[in-house]
Order: C-alpha cells, then structure tokens, then sequence
C-alpha cells in the first residue's frame, strides 16, 4: 500500500523522466509521483497550474481554511515570475510555459518547515489526439527528529490524499475548459 500511495497513476516510464526539481535539493528522503491524463491541451492543462498561485485546488476545508478555489480561471495569474507564492507554503522556483510549473517548500513560514524540505515539479507531457498527462514529482528531505519520524510514514498516505483530489480537479477544470475535445 504505501508503495502505491508514492506513485499513484504513473507509469514506470514517467518515474524515469528528468524533473526540475531532482536539482533543487541535495539530499532527498523520500520521492513521490502522481499522475493523470488529462483530455485538454498542455496550454490549457498550464494555465490550471497557474491557479495554485491563488488556491490549491484540493479539499478547501483542510488547506485553503475554508475558502473555495476559484472555479473559473483568474486573469493574470498565468503571469509568472520566479519568487511567486504557491499554494500559501510554496515559492515558484522554475516554470516552462506549458512544460512545467516546479515550486519548493517556504522555509520562512512554519507550515512550511513542519513538513521539512518539499520540491515539487508539475511535468506536462503531451499525448495523443492533443491531450496530456500531467505528471508530478515531490522530492521531500524530512525534517530532523520525531516530526521527520512522522513525516515519513504519513506524508506518502496524506499527500496521495490530498494531491490526488488536487489533479482530478484540475483534470476536471481543464476539460470543462477545453471544449475541443468535446465529440
């Protein structure tokens, strides 16, 4: 189970890929993959991803305390500029207009070291008939002591939670958006 929980809906292959953020942090713990195809193109599938400057996009009453991720694209926030927030605890490091969108935990709010040391890269890999898969890699360093104890046997369990509604919303809000695909 907690093998599954790291590397839910990827393949082998993708586990293989060159991510950006493998350069983000020297020594790493643990690694976590996730994955989903997406029925829209990689422009609109990237412009989704610009949204989590603003909400996650995940379960709302747990990680945006309560408030709704916006349903309906923001104007501007497609804008992007290395240093942006992410998702509250996250800072944009690197980002490739429609390839990948690849942040890192703040280590200047204490959420963000309660979970140690998080690089996150959103790989968007094109597919057939001009859909996608949107694949993620975390590298995660554990924090020292009891908490990377903990960190350790329940982030794989709590992040594949929480991500996995994370992608199948944004899977759902870029298919709604792209009606190309629509037969």
């Amino acid at each position: 189970m907690r093998q599954w929980a790291k590397v839910w809906g990827t393949e082998e292959s993708e586990r293989q890929f060159s991510f950006p953020c493998d350069l983000l942090l020297e020594q790493v713990d643990e690694v976590y993959y996730r994955g989903v195809e997406i029925q829209a193109a990689p422009a609109v599938v990237f412009r989704w991803l610009c949204q989590l400057r603003v909400a996650p996009y995940s379960y709302d009453w747990i990680d945006n305390f309560g408030r709704k991720s916006p349903g309906v694209l923001t104007p501007g926030l497609e804008h992007l500029e290395v240093g942006q927030i992410v998702m509250t605890i996250f800072k944009l490091v690197a980002f490739e207009m429609n390839r990948h969108l690849t942040i890192q935990s703040r280590q200047d709010v204490t959420i963000g070291r309660w979970f140690g040391e998080i690089a996150v890269s959103y790989l968007i890999v094109p597919g057939k008939d001009d859909g996608c898969r949107l694949v993620v890699k975390l590298c995660v360093r554990n924090p020292e002591g009891f908490r990377g104890f903990l960190m350790s046997r329940l982030l794989p369990y709590g992040d594949w939670v929480m991500m996995r509604k994370q992608l199948l919303t944004l899977k759902r809000l870029a298919e709604r958006e792209d009606t190309s695909f629509i037969q």
